[in-house]
């Protein structure tokens, strides 16, 4: 008879920076396209704000089937490797080279061109589901223990924050380096460098990593799976929560090549090093985003991850709104706000992603169902519906108050960049806020789940 129980050890330092390294590889390509896909569109390639903005939300209807789809074959997945690695080995060169296309750019005149976005991003972003629902759902089974997967947790937004930092801070420099002139070979040339890094860190997670939860293997109705997940109240809050809050977040920093190329009269002018105020306003941003990633278990010794979602998006609102009434030339002043704002937002990724894997195990505590990946890839289908959405609305707001790309702003184009950049996000973390204090999953019911579990996986073990 064996007796074997999961393993509980720690993990290693090499294996939370092995899984951390994913989200450094995914925020390579979702990092950029969140900073630059917008202005790219409009400015670059010639797409309207309207018509970008649409492109955007429609191309979320495929994602509201693959995503799920997703999950469920990863769940349903068994390789001598597991359930989920196989994906970041497969699927890697695939994800690198679609991200390539969308920004090669042909000049196919105005309908071909928004035909080709339509097509090009939509293959990204399947691509992106691939990798991205596996490599989540792969935090379910690192470890057993809420508590490691939270030291997980933190070391992939530590790599996340340092991921965005990297795109913040070399992005538009590499193109103006890369293009001599020409934007659009410069960001063909950037999107190259960054897509071999992608493709050499999702190979590293696949080797620094292991699984260690083995749950059974899934087979059973694809229906029962959705009762489920619809079943678990803590999901449902924490999924719109993570739409409002990404929302939030890319309205935000997609509005801030506008503000600061519009409004922000230096955003142009020298930085630091070799970054221009914009470039520096963008890192310095992430830069706050690594410390909030870095700071969240710390603050867990004193908060409830509940109480410290809803403490730390309505500070983030409050800082967006007082940012819309600091004047134009304080650019040191915007920064601060930014950097505050962008800092409470490393605390709530980390404490949502934590936070998914809790809702994940409570589903199967409750139900005796594994359903980790179509938990996690549901998840993350609320949050690249966020960041459509996030995308769209400041397309939309430009369009409607009359903006004209590289052209001098009127006055009313001029508050459509001030509400998008401020109001707009500020309304969505205060959304997201409210509705956190309907989450039911506190730290007595998570540490009871926990044991429960440890407990019926020895017992499974047992044979």
């Amino acid at each position: 008879m064996s007796t074997k129980k999961p393993d509980t050890a720690p993990l290693s330092l090499t294996e939370k920076i092995g899984y951390g390294l994913g989200d450094m590889a995914s925020n390579f390509y979702m990092g950029f396209f969140g900073i630059f896909l917008l202005i790219y569109y409009t400015d670059v390639y010639g797409i309207s704000p309207a018509a970008a903005g649409t492109m955007f939300l429609v191309t979320k209807v495929v994602d509201a089937v693959t995503d799920p789809a997703m999950g469920l074959i990863a769940d349903r997945t068994s390789t001598k490797w597991g359930k989920y690695r196989p994906y970041l080995l497969w699927m890697a060169i695939p994800y690198a080279l679609l991200g390539y296309l969308l920004f090669l750019g042909p000049d196919f005149g105005e309908t071909g061109k928004l035909v080709f976005a339509y097509v090009s991003y939509s293959l990204v972003m399947l691509a992106y589901t691939a990798i991205n629902v596996p490599y989540s759902a792969l935090l379910a089974v690192i470890h057993p223990k809420s508590a490691e997967r939270e030291k997980a947790t933190q070391w992939r937004f530590i790599f996340a924050s340092l991921g965005t930092i990297v795109v913040g801070a070399t992005a538009k420099p590499l193109v103006d380096t890369f293009g001599g002139g020409n934007e659009l070979l410069g960001y063909r040339l950037t999107i190259i460098l960054f897509a071999v890094l992608s493709v050499a860190l999702f190979w590293s997670v696949f080797f620094l990593t292991r699984e260690r939860v083995a749950p059974k293997r899934e087979g059973g109705s694809i229906g029962r799976d959705f009762s489920v997940l619809f079943q678990n109240v803590s999901w449902i809050v924490l999924a719109i929560s993570g739409i409002l809050i990404v929302v939030g977040l890319i309205a935000r920093i997609s509005s801030a090549t506008f503000y600061l190329k519009y409004y922000v009269p230096s955003g142009e002018q020298s930085g630091l090093w070799w970054m221009d105020r914009t470039s520096l306003l963008i890192t310095l941003g992430f830069v706050g985003q690594l410390f909030g990633a870095m700071l969240t278990p710390t603050f867990l010794k004193v908060f409830d991850k509940r109480q410290l979602m809803i403490f730390m998006a309505i500070l983030n609102a409050s800082l967006l709104v007082g940012c819309y009434f600091v004047p134009p030339s304080w650019y040191w002043t915007v920064t601060t706000f930014h950097v505050a704002s962008i800092f409470t937002f490393g605390v709530m990724i980390t404490l949502l992603f934590a936070m998914y894997t809790d809702c994940a195990e409570y589903g199967e505590w409750k139900s005796g169902v594994n359903s980790a990946g179509l938990t996690v890839s549901a998840s993350m289908f609320s949050l690249k519906f966020g960041s459509a959405f996030g995308s769209a609305v400041p397309a939309f707001i430009l369009a409607g108050f009359g903006f004209v790309a590289n052209e001098v702003q009127t006055p009313e184009s001029i508050k459509g960049i001030r509400i998008m950049f401020n109001f707009v996000p500020a309304i969505f973390f205060f959304a997201a806020g409210l509705l956190m204090t309907l989450y039911k999953l506190n730290g007595a019911t998570v540490k009871e789940m926990e044991q429960a579990m440890l407990q019926r996986r020895s017992e499974a073990q047992s044979v």
